[in-house]
């Protein structure tokens, strides 16, 4: 790749597979940094070497639990105080993105939030991959690069082969997110793919109650396509609806996999043939033999090279 020397990587404790991934693409070591923790939960950073003047990168997911978030934004503070030139939040998985409204009386922002905390503490730029919501970009005031996971997902799903693609959103919020995930199929196979929507009934925060299916999946080979796997519940219920409905094969295909609870076990157990997510979080494959994680560090990489060298982001994302 392209040689830029006034950068280095950082990365917090949830970041440090990736942050490594990135830098093995980048051909450049891992910055070194320490996290002292006291007795009582308390925790502080620092830098093990001089990133005065440069322009410093620094990967963590802000995901569960807040200690995570909390990690991001001392380093960023100590990056500033320490004469960084730029400090840049790598976020592969932004957490609280699905607090991007107020939905009913008396609730928190929590994007919003995050967003203003970040900004709070220095930082001059975010890389994040698949917001749960577009809308989150205009919550900040500093660029916001905005990958998406497809890239490196799509073209998994297309040396299957499956000879009866369709794409399922999980719900009618996420269709944009899988007709765009279908658009990506169809140019790398030059085939057609359908796209069908479920309509699932949620009565409370992770819980569905009911699923049902618009359009034709019979004989197909499904992939359901979403950002996010929580509890999985929701793919889960929806590969039961469609094997019940004659739908040949049901995978599903998530960006960021937080699997928690009982997630693993679900899946298991469910009729999915496998879930395929990115390393936007660390996940320990062993956790589920379903499980197949395709890595961002490519992606975030080039990323990486187009903001030093002053390039087109986008177009450094284009293949």
């Amino acid at each position: 790749m392209e040689e830029t020397n006034q950068f280095k990587i950082f990365a917090g404790s949830q970041g440090e597979d990736l942050a490594q991934r990135i830098c093995d693409e980048l051909g450049r070591p891992l910055g070194k940094i320490h996290i002292d923790r006291f007795s009582d939960g308390e925790f502080c950073t620092y830098f093990e070497e001089s990133v005065r003047g440069q322009s410093v990168y620094l990967v963590q997911p802000t995901c569960p639990t807040s200690d995570n978030l909390m990690e991001l934004l001392l380093m960023i503070d100590a990056a500033k105080r320490a004469s960084a030139y730029k400090v840049i939040a790598v976020i592969p998985y932004f957490g609280w993105a699905r607090q991007d409204r107020k939905d009913k009386p008396r609730v928190s922002i929590g994007a919003k939030l995050v967003a203003n905390m970040l900004q709070t503490a220095g930082a001059d730029r975010v890389i994040t991959v698949d917001l749960h919501a577009d809308q989150i970009q205009g919550f900040f005031d500093i660029p916001v690069d905005h990958l998406f996971g497809s890239k490196v997902l799509a073209p998994y799903i297309a040396g299957l082969n499956l000879k009866k693609l369709i794409v399922a959103s999980p719900d009618v919020g996420g269709s944009k997110r899988a007709s765009n995930f279908a658009k990506k199929l169809h140019g790398l196979t030059d085939r057609e793919v359908p796209m069908v929507i479920c309509y699932k009934n949620r009565p409370d925060f992770n819980k569905v109650s009911e699923i049902r299916v618009l359009g034709d999946i019979y004989g197909k080979d499904v992939v359901i396509f979403d950002d996010i796997a929580d509890t999985a519940g929701t793919l889960c219920k929806a590969a039961e609806v469609m094997r019940d409905g004659g739908a040949k094969s049901v995978r599903a295909v998530v960006t960021h996999g937080l699997l928690s609870g009982n997630a693993c076990q679900r899946i298991e157990e469910s009729p999915l043939e496998e879930l395929i997510c990115t390393d936007s979080l660390p996940i320990d494959p062993s956790k589920c033999s379903k499980l197949h994680i395709e890595t961002l560090a490519g992606s975030i990489a080039q990323t990486i090279l187009a903001i030093q060298n002053h390039r087109s982001v986008s177009e450094a994302n284009v293949k």
